[in-house]
């Protein structure tokens, strides 16, 4: 029994360290600030909620700490799309008005790696902006930093919770700088091959709730000499400096 005892102890805190190890790695460094923050060009920006509760209809596979919503949407449970999420979406333009329905999907990487600091998912978006046209938009997003500074803290709290800011570029690929891959579907954007990012900025979490306050942005930027984009789409060109 004794040899037992130690056994058990000797994995728990051998999980202990190795978790430690992996939240507060010095030699994990921070993202990168984006390559849209100091473009040139014109951008579209498209902002959207980050609460599963604030969607047009949200599902995973029920057991994630954001729920699905509304409850009785089916859930994503059955082994080949149970680390896949699906949401659809109001997206708003630069003055807050609403510019048209986002709809996500993305599932967890086979390459997510926590020692070397990669908690990847891959996604894509199809953005329609009535009138104007549709958006497809593929990337690789890391969310280690979310985890690191959101997750992991609001788990350690007592309370269970965590608040405060944190803002970061999500989008870490396909294209070599770090970008989304962005292709124009219908009307003003068909044929146009466009760079993008995706940005979160989380308030609140919960470990019982998930998101209970963010929200989610993407920048695209238009090839030069493009027109596709009205001052109501334009935006400034602010983006998240990590």
């Amino acid at each position: 029994m004794k040899y037992i005892l130690v056994l058990i102890l000797g994995v728990l805190v051998g999980a202990t360290v190795f978790a430690a190890g992996v939240a507060y790695n010095p030699f994990l460094s921070k993202q990168n600030l984006s390559p849209l923050a100091v473009t040139e060009a014109q951008t579209v920006s498209l902002s959207f909620s980050g609460v599963a509760t604030d969607s047009i209809i949200y599902t995973n596979d029920g057991e994630s700490t954001d729920k699905p919503f509304p409850e009785t949407v089916l859930q994503l449970w059955e082994r080949p799309i149970r680390q896949t999420q699906a949401m659809a979406t109001t997206l708003r333009d630069g003055r807050n008005q609403v510019a048209g329905l986002g709809i996500k999907f993305s599932s967890a990487s086979e390459d997510t790696a926590l020692l070397s600091g990669r908690a990847l998912v891959n996604s894509v978006w199809y953005a329609y902006l009535p009138g104007r046209g549709g958006i497809f938009i593929e990337q690789t997003e890391n969310y280690w930093d979310y985890f690191k500074e959101v997750v992991i803290p609001g788990y350690r709290s007592s309370a269970k919770t965590w608040a405060g800011t944190w803002l970061g570029n999500t989008t870490v690929g396909p294209e070599t700088l770090g970008t989304a891959k962005v292709s124009g579907g219908t009307g003003e954007f068909a044929g146009i091959e466009m760079l993008g990012v995706e940005s979160l900025s989380v308030r609140a979490w919960r470990v019982d709730g998930g998101v209970l306050a963010a929200d989610g942005r993407l920048t695209i930027e238009l090839p030069p000499n493009e027109t596709a984009v009205d001052n109501e789409l334009q935006e400034d060109r602010a983006e998240p400096q990590l």
